[in-house]
């Protein structure tokens, strides 16, 4: 699986590709949003504001909404549990 993370106006965009299912990235933003995931400071969810996942199994994106960087975002994505099994 390929994580290509960018800054957007809103906050930050993940394009995931190759190897992914869409419901995986379904389930790591469920966790989240249920405070299930230990990805995440807890400074860094409180900046975000909303998750959008998009796409299709092979080439997934995931838009978060809200003040965050995009370092804190490759640094979760590193430490997650549903992507790094």
């Amino acid at each position: 699986m390929q994580k290509k993370v960018e800054k957007t106006n809103q906050g930050v965009k993940i394009n995931f590709t190759g190897v992914v299912q869409k419901q995986q990235i379904v389930k790591m933003v469920e966790n989240c949003a249920t405070g299930q995931c230990e990805c995440m400071s807890d400074d860094t969810k409180k900046k975000i504001k909303d998750m959008n996942v998009d796409g299709k199994d092979g080439d997934v994106s995931l838009s978060l909404t809200g003040d965050v960087a995009k370092e804190e975002i490759e640094a979760a994505l590193k430490r997650s549990k549903v992507l790094n099994k």
